[in-house]
């Protein structure tokens, strides 16, 4: 997000990845529903995406990527 000059987001980022993962870096599936994370992180993708490019359809495809090269 860095190099796209959108720093600016991480603090939703970061709002949103709260809780998401243990201290040991694996995702809290007892706490949160992976596809609910997926489906969180696509949203906030898209009002980026709607914010910086006026255009929300640049993050769609998100969730169905994650989840189908993910999801297992």
């Amino acid at each position: 997000m860095g190099q796209l000059g959108l720093e600016g987001h991480f603090r939703g980022l970061a709002a949103l990845l709260d809780g998401a993962f243990g201290a040991n870096g694996v995702f809290t599936h007892d706490c949160l529903r992976f596809v609910d994370f997926v489906d969180d992180v696509e949203e906030l993708l898209e009002e980026v995406a709607r914010q910086e490019w006026g255009d929300k359809e640049a993050a769609d495809g998100f969730e169905e990527y994650v989840l189908r090269h993910y999801s297992g």
